[in-house]
């Protein structure tokens, strides 16, 4: 089963867009907006899903990369919401994307010798049962002394803890995930074009039957038509349900950044979960790299681009730097991210109280909106959306069936991780990047070494990003959907936090590469090289900046690719002129 997201098939889509009128309009390409597209089509429904920027462009490509169950919603006693959790951690990882999910483990240091390992033990060992047979290959936690744990992680103070207990969940690379999601809905029918962003809502009466949008690459707009509408742009929804004239559903925007360092940098064996003033501090092991995260902070400033300030780094900094040996400084830092989490609006007067739950309602006839909830439990709330999209729909619609349907690369991956040795000397690519492709593409993996194949040059590593070959890179604009330098280096790779230079020395040679697929002159390649270094530029500016305003204003320096700084749009495409920013 293959899909592919090229230039190609996004002018087709937009056609098809213009032209017919489809049972489900999906808004939003993050993870649960996706998800929604492939629920729909998988129920046999015409779905399309449109995205104002990239597949996962907002908070799907910047939380922790875990999938777990939420140990610390037990103890605000939401049972549901954590059994729920860890049934799809189990089919996620076991069932629907073995190849993108793992387990993880980590390590929950004891400060206190007696009461805290009974109190924290018995919550740990209720996660653990509550997952059931749903567990997959995650191993059951394990109690520690002080020994045993220093053993496991070196890099720990040795007044640090008395004790701990490892536990294992699991983690994913939440970029990639998405777009495979969004991937596998087209293989099923799903239409999908991004860079599309949703200006108005067409009417019949009071109802919702479809939207303005305006392609932000040509500066066309097409009415796209829907029987249902569903509304899953995350800290956006206001603004779309505004569209129609009201909501019922309010989302509260918190902040959450994290840090990647090198792997180096901490010596240990497993991650860490730390308490902290606020939230839940994890330290994450990422390949090559660690994730120290997250923070939990209103934010009332641009939702595209949120900012991390000085102040967040220090405190992350801070707090870890309180169990480690050998303390982190700002110059250990390869990588900063900084993403906003929707949170329903009411619950709590402190964003880390606000529930994790989502709902799910139907402000206006037509209008389906879904919101809140875990990146974990995207399915569900994706399926719960379709759910009531269907009711208004004049067809009996099956019920949701993404519980057994497998993701883009799934089907075949163990046979093809027995492989890999094969796989290694057929390419002539070495069998540890093969490994890591694999944990990539899964059995998807053909695509890229077809693409080899035909011209062994693209089995060159990427200088300056040399995690990579070159061939991914075309890959990601002929197959997975990237418009632009920075869906590459972002959010198909993570070259723009895993490298010292944040990607720029990369730049020119993936712009050239991407430039073959999508028919960019030598002004294009120029012009979104430069974009690219100005954001990463801007970055760096606003994580000096001690509040967020200040780094707001410093990251808001560099202009969207999409929406300003100089890009050409087609003024004759449609009659009307660009679109308005």
């Amino acid at each position: 089963m293959t899909a592919r997201l090229g230039p190609d098939e996004r002018r087709a889509a937009l056609e098809r867009m213009a032209t017919e009128t489809f049972d489900v309009l999906v808004v939003g390409g993050g993870v649960t907006g996706a998800g929604a597209a492939l629920d729909a089509a998988t129920r046999g429904l015409s779905v399309a899903l449109v995205e104002q920027r990239d597949l996962a462009a907002g908070t799907s490509s910047r939380s922790s990369k875990l999938i777990h169950g939420g140990l610390r919603y037990l103890e605000q006693m939401n049972f549901g919401l954590v059994a729920e959790a860890l049934r799809e951690r189990g089919l996620i990882q076991s069932r629907l994307c073995p190849h993108l999910v793992e387990p993880v483990s980590f390590i929950y240091p004891l400060t206190h010798p007696v009461w805290e390992r009974a109190y924290v033990g018995s919550g740990i060992l209720l996660y653990d049962i509550m997952a059931g047979f749903a567990r997959g290959d995650v191993p059951h936690h394990r109690h520690l002394s002080r020994r045993g744990a220093l053993r496991l992680v070196p890099a720990l103070r040795d007044d640090a803890l008395v004790g701990a207990i490892r536990y294992w969940d699991a983690q994913v690379d939440d970029a990639r995930h998405t777009m495979t999601l969004a991937r596998t809905a087209a293989a099923y029918g799903a239409t999908v074009a991004t860079s599309i962003r949703v200006v108005d809502v067409l009417r019949q009466g009071d109802r919702v039957t479809g939207v303005v949008a305006a392609c932000l690459e040509s500066g066309r707009r097409i009415d796209i038509a829907a029987r249902q509408m569903v509304n899953a742009t995350g800290v956006w929804t206001d603004e779309v349900q505004g569209m129609a004239g009201r909501g019922r559903i309010q989302v509260r925007a918190s902040k959450g950044i994290h840090l990647v360092v090198p792997r180096d940098r901490i010596h240990s064996d497993s991650g860490i979960i730390l308490r902290t003033p606020t939230s839940v501090l994890f330290l994450v092991p990422w390949g090559r790299h660690w994730i120290i995260g997250t923070t939990d902070t209103d934010w009332e400033l641009d939702l595209a681009h949120p900012a991390a300030s000085r102040t967040d780094i220090d405190y992350l900094l801070a707090q870890i730097n309180r169990v480690l040996r050998a303390p982190l400084t700002h110059e250990d830092i390869e990588g900063v991210y900084a993403g906003l989490r929707p949170l329903l609006h009411g619950e709590s007067e402190h964003s880390s109280e606000l529930s994790r739950e989502h709902a799910v309602s139907q402000s206006v006839p037509g209008l389906i909106t879904v919101a809140g909830g875990k990146y974990t439990t995207y399915r569900v709330m994706a399926a719960d959306a379709i759910d009531m999209a269907a009711r208004g729909l004049d067809a009996v619609v099956p019920p949701s069936c993404t519980e057994d349907v497998p993701l883009i690369g799934a089907e075949g991956f163990h046979a093809y991780w027995n492989r890999r040795h094969h796989l290694a000397e057929e390419s002539g690519i070495h069998v540890a990047r093969i490994e890591r492709m694999l944990k990539r593409y899964g059995s998807a993996i053909d695509e890229v070494l077809d693409l080899v194949a035909d011209d062994p040059d693209l089995g060159r590593p990427v200088a300056g990003a040399d995690d990579h070959i070159r061939a991914e890179f075309v890959h990601a604009a002929s197959h997975e959907g990237a418009l632009h330098l920075d869906d590459a280096l972002t959010r198909r790779t993570r070259t723009s936090i895993e490298t010292w230079d944040r990607g720029t020395g990369a730049a020119r040679e993936v712009a050239e590469l991407m430039a073959g697929v999508l028919g960019w002159s030598e002004t294009t390649i120029e012009r979104e090289v430069v974009h690219y270094l100005a954001r990463v530029e801007a970055e760096r500016e606003s994580q000096e900046a001690v509040d967020d305003r200040t780094a707001d204003a410093a990251r808001m320096g560099a202009p969207d690719v999409r929406t300003g700084g100089g890009r050409r749009r087609n003024r004759a495409a449609d009659g009307r002129g660009p679109d308005r920013p």
